[in-house]
C-alpha cells in the first residue's frame, strides 16, 4: 500500500507520517529530506543556487522515483509538492490514497509562526502580514490538494488521534 500526505506547510504531514508509517509497520519517508540526501544540499540551498524551477523539476523527478521504487509507503510531501509539475497527477495514478491533511488559515498561521525560522518561504514576513500570505497561498494551493482521494479536517486534534483517524480511512 502505498499512502501519500499533502497539505500546506505546518499540516502535520512528516508527524503524522512517521506515526502512521510506524503503527502500520510500513516505511516512511519525507519527500524533503529526500531530495536533501540525494542532492546533499538543505532546500533553502538549492532554492538559493539553483532557483525554484530547478528544484520543481528535482522534486518531480525524486517524487516518481520514490513511488515508483517502493510497494509499501507513507510519504509525506513539500507544501508546494501537489501544486507543480503535474505532481498530483502522478500521486494519484501511483498510490493507493492520498491524503489532505486540511487546516484553517488562523491554525496555520498560529503554528508557522512559532517556526518561521525553519521555513524559508515565510521566514521574512512579519507576524501581522502572515495570515494575508497564507490565505492567499493556501487559495491558489487548494484546488490541488483538494484532489486527494481523502480529506481529514486536522483542526484541535493532536498526532495520535489524526493518525488513527486515517489508519480508519485505511483499513
Amino acid at each position: 500500500m502505498k499512502v501519500v500526505l499533502v497539505g500546506y506547510m505546518a499540516s502535520g504531514k512528516s508527524s503524522i507520517g512517521r506515526l502512521l508509517a510506524k503503527e502500520l509497520s510500513m516505511e516512511f519517508i519525507d519527500l524533503d529530506e529526500y531530495i536533501e540526501e540525494q542532492l546533499g544540499k538543505s532546500i533553502a540551498t538549492v532554492f538559493s543556487q539553483k532557483g525554484e524551477i530547478y528544484f520543481r523539476k528535482k522534486e518531480h523527478e525524486m517524487l516518481t522515483k520514490v513511488l515508483n521504487n517502493n510497494k509499501s509507503i507513507v510519504l509525506s510531501t513539500g507544501g508546494g509538492t501537489p501544486c507543480y509539475a503535474n505532481n498530483m497527477e502522478t500521486i494519484l495514478k501511483k498510490s493507493d490514497h492520498s491524503i489532505y491533511l486540511q487546516l484553517s488559515v488562523p491554525s496555520l498561521v498560529d503554528r508557522i509562526q512559532n517556526e518561521k525560522e525553519k521555513r524559508p518561504l515565510v521566514k521574512d514576513i512579519s507576524n501581522s502580514e502572515l495570515p494575508e500570505f497564507i490565505g492567499k497561498h493556501l487559495f491558489e494551493r487548494r484546488q490541488f490538494y483538494a484532489q486527494a482521494k481523502h480529506t481529514v479536517d486536522s483542526a484541535d486534534k493532536g498526532v495520535v488521534e489524526l493518525t488513527s483517524e486515517i489508519k480508519e480511512l485505511l483499513l
